[in-house]
């Protein structure tokens, strides 16, 4: 800054006085002596306040005055012989002497810098915070302060000094210092980066990315930018298999050329609008590459390829020849709104998908899967509450006899109503009880409510045959729970006969069984209750097994019986005859009764009808309805209600 003499200075106030004064006080006070000479005036003692008229006392005469300037000639020269640069700067900020180690520090001669702005000389105007703790030292109103400067040498070179301004016991000036810091900063730097990178890789890590990614998005709104952000978050393919056979040694290298590739995919970057994207080792075997001015999801989605295909290329490793794949989550949308957290939350999400879907590719972020992924969690986080609260309905489709068309049994459907998102079918909700474990109290609340009601049924219906009633059983509530015990208790408590209950298993949870679910099937076989294997013809169909099991029915899956359509310009499959046919005859052979599912249209039912099904379900008889609806269906053929 220049002028600073030009603003308004007020009165200097004194500072207090010093019984000892240091090497550079003493100087002040000698240059003051000088210039008060040169004016034929006399300094004013150190206790006189500044600015009062009158005549000063005399000094007493308590030691020669001889002595007196001898001693601050002696101060003078310390000061001028002095490392650390000094200046005295009066109550105006302007400067009144320097010493030789300051005018090298600027790169001038002494004389010149007499009467110069001292602000000017070490920048103390750039920043108003600064220029006002400078001017509050000036004034009298501040003891001192400190500040740190990025000054030039004559000789080119940078260096950083700690500029000190501190208050002289005349009042009437200040002492302006400077302190070389260089070789501090620079080791601040050092240890900064060391903090702040990657030792394997040398790429930044997590704490500098996220100092980063967090600047990207505050200055997102700055003109002549996008307003947009882009991250590819990714990780290595089966990178632990690496460390544990090769060492980690080996791994490092790995991770160390791998960080080297992303770099140069980012460098390379044709849609770049200037400047280096951030790559950076978030951890193990994670690495993101952030696109701070985002031109859109087509540069994302090229990067993402062109570091697919770059990590595709082997890498050889001091003799190691390795080939890895990477599974890449790629996300871009606005800046605004957006927060380092939520950005992260997304991209990680995507990154699961990336491996969920067969890994080494890139997925995008998608909202509307998001949504489904968020509103499963929702149902997670809730569902075991549900069961304790019991917020299930139960619905029941019926199982007709193909021969008469009279309903013999229904099938119990669960549906959760949710108080939020309404009634729920079990594909909702049943993956996630058998995740976190809560089928098992689920099962046996839909066991007991299923029985009660075929129960109920028999009772206000003792002239007809009575429905037997089939449950759905999940492979957990076989492990986790003493079922046989479950069925037992429950066919006790509810009245209803052994025979008239129906446990469904899918063929991919029987097929194979052995130690506890076979003895437990057995068990409740013996018991009278009937086994089914659901959904028939799609898991191993390893039909040794059928001999060894204790199953009664065989439930075809629906779509062996889709391809039976003959109306509706549908042309049916004749394979899908020929297997369903042998199906039910080797059924019949061992044993066992066939129920086929999805049964939508008359022309199915006949045909399974010849073919020898015993009993048929689907929408041609009747949806999933209230347990009212089906007692109007008992005794009578479900199509003439």
């Amino acid at each position: 800054m220049s002028g600073t003499s030009e603003r308004p200075q007020p009165a200097a106030v004194a500072a207090p006085h010093s019984a000892t004064p240091s090497v550079t006080e003493c100087h002040a006070l000698a240059i003051q002596d000088d210039l008060c000479h040169a004016r034929g005036e006399r300094r004013p003692a150190a206790h006189a306040e500044p600015g009062l008229a009158g005549p000063v006392p005399p000094e007493p005469e308590a030691r020669d005055h001889g002595d007196d300037h001898k001693d601050h000639r002696d101060y003078r020269a310390a000061f001028n012989a002095a490392q650390l640069p000094m200046a005295v700067v009066d109550r105006r900020g302007t400067v009144v002497a320097v010493n030789d180690a300051l005018a090298e520090l600027v790169g001038t001669e002494r004389d010149s810098l007499h009467d110069r702005a001292a602000a000017d000389l070490v920048d103390l105007a750039s920043d108003d915070r600064t220029w006002h703790a400078y001017q509050e030292v000036l004034r009298g109103r501040r003891s001192r302060f400190r500040c740190t400067r990025r000054l030039k040498h004559p000789d080119g070179r940078a260096l950083w000094a700690e500029v000190t301004v501190a208050p002289l016991p005349d009042g009437g000036s200040v002492l302006l210092s400077l302190t070389d810091i260089s070789e501090r900063r620079e080791l601040q730097a050092r240890l900064r980066h060391l903090q702040m990178h990657d030792p394997v890789t040398r790429l930044p890590n997590r704490t500098l990315f996220f100092e980063r990614l967090s600047t990207a998005l505050e200055s997102s709104y700055d003109h002549g930018r996008t307003g947009r952000i882009g991250l590819c978050y990714l990780d290595l393919d089966g990178f632990k298999a690496v460390n544990d056979t090769l060492g980690h040694r080996v791994g490092d290298r790995l991770l160390a050329a791998v960080g080297a590739r992303l770099t140069e995919c980012a460098d390379n970057d044709g849609h770049s609008r200037g400047g280096h994207h951030l790559v950076a080792r978030l951890g193990g075997d994670e690495f993101a590459i952030l696109v701070e001015d985002s031109a859109g999801t087509e540069q994302l989605a090229d990067l993402a390829r062109a570091v697919l295909a770059a990590l595709q290329l082997p890498f050889d490793l001091a003799g190691q020849r390795l080939s890895v794949s990477a599974s890449i989550g790629v996300v871009e949308r606005a800046a605004e709104g957006t927060t380092p957290t939520g950005l992260m939350q997304v991209a990680d999400t995507t990154l699961y998908w990336a491996k969920a879907d067969g890994k080494a590719r890139w997925t995008l972020f998608d909202p509307e899967r998001n949504a489904h992924r968020m509103t499963r969690q929702a149902l997670s986080s809730t569902l075991r509450p549900a069961v304790e609260r019991e917020e299930f309905v139960l619905q029941y489709q019926p199982l007709v006899g193909m021969a008469d068309g009279v309903v013999q049994g229904v099938e119990a459907l669960v549906r959760w109503n949710h108080p939020q998102f309404g009634i729920l079918a079990p594909n909702r909700f049943i993956g996630i009880a058998e995740e976190d474990g809560s089928i098992v109290q689920l099962g046996r609340w839909v066991l007991r409510t299923a029985c009660l009601q075929a129960r109920q049924w028999q009772r206000d219906h003792p002239a007809d045959r009575p429905l037997f009633v089939s449950v759905n059983v999940a492979v957990r509530q076989v492990w986790d729970s003493d079922l046989v015990a479950d069925v037992a208790a429950i066919l006790a408590e509810t009245g209803l006969a052994p025979r008239l209950l129906q446990l469904e298993l899918t063929e991919s949870a029987v097929m194979g069984s052995a130690g506890r679910p076979l003895q437990a099937l057995q068990a409740l076989s013996d018991m009278g209750v009937r086994i089914a294997i659901d959904d028939f013809g799609t898991g191993y169909s390893n039909l040794a097994y059928l001999s060894r099991l204790p199953v009664s029915v065989l439930k075809l899956d629906g779509s062996f019986v889709r391809g039976f359509r003959y109306d509706e310009g549908v042309h049916p499959n004749p394979a899908d005859e020929t297997i369903v046919e042998t199906l039910v005859h080797l059924a019949h052979r061992l044993g066992l009764t066939v129920t086929a599912e999805c049964v939508e249209t008359a022309g199915q039912a006949a045909r399974l009808r010849r073919i020898g099904c015993d009993t048929g379900q689907g929408w041609l008889y009747s949806r999933a309805v209230g347990p009212e609806r089906i007692a109007e269906m008992i005794g009578v053929s479900p199509q003439k209600v």
